[in-house]
């Protein structure tokens, strides 16, 4: 077995699903009382915000670069960035850690040709919504077609992450405001929702909305147990 680098904190509360999810995993495909080999770097997730709001990605990237050496020095031999809007700066954090990384994009989009879905809509921080180092990957590389919301809902599922999501703020009114801005997608004709924030899994389930739904966090950690295991 591998030993994975989670590098997580952003938020937290996002992080704790990954380590059950991965340890889960390992357990269910090795049996008894078999679990993962990890090692965790969690950031003050205020720091990266910061750096987020003032677009000093470059500054986030090498705080997380250094991270990531760090998790490499522990032992790790494959990193998986434990958030969506900070794969924004995978390249800067490839460029400074010989570690493979394990790219969310990557095995979502896997995910999403296996289900047969190539018009997705996508959900997640504005970061990952309006810029393109996200939806770009999911469609130049792999084929998909990428819709997101309008200005108003963009801000709206922003809002929620950031101001509640990331606290531990579970609210009906939020979960309600996101299943109509996944109805207003279906409209547009997307045959299934892409979760492209890790948190927003913690509050909107497959069974509350009539499209499938694609949780980036138990795609990404599926896939970090195929990397431990394979």
């Amino acid at each position: 077995m591998k030993t994975l680098g989670l590098l997580g904190g952003m938020s937290w509360e996002s992080t704790v699903p990954y380590y059950r999810l991965i340890n889960q995993g390992v357990s269910e495909r090795l049996g008894g009382l078999h679990s993962a080999s990890l090692v965790l770097a969690s950031v003050d997730f205020a720091d990266i915000a910061r750096m987020q709001s003032a677009g000093a990605w470059q500054e986030a990237g090498e705080v997380l670069s250094e991270r990531a050496q760090a998790l490499r020095q522990a032992g790790a031999q494959g990193i998986v960035l434990c958030t969506n809007t900070m794969h924004k700066v995978a390249d800067i954090i490839t460029q400074r850690c010989s570690l493979p990384l394990l790219h969310i994009a990557d095995a979502t989009a896997v995910r999403l040709h296996r289900a047969g879905v190539r018009r997705v809509g996508l959900l997640g921080t504005r970061f990952t919504m309006e810029e393109a180092f996200y939806r770009d990957r999911l469609s130049a590389p792999h084929g998909l077609e990428v819709v997101v919301p309008g200005p108003d809902e963009r801000q709206r599922v922003h809002d929620i992450i950031f101001t509640e999501l990331c606290l531990g703020i579970l609210r009906d009114d939020s979960r309600r405001a996101l299943s109509q801005i996944i109805a207003g997608l279906q409209f547009e004709g997307v045959e299934g929702i892409v979760l492209g924030c890790t948190e927003i899994g913690l509050l909107l389930s497959q069974d509350q909305v009539s499209v499938p739904l694609f949780d980036t966090t138990a795609i990404h950690a599926a896939a970090a147990v195929e990397f431990a295991l394979g």
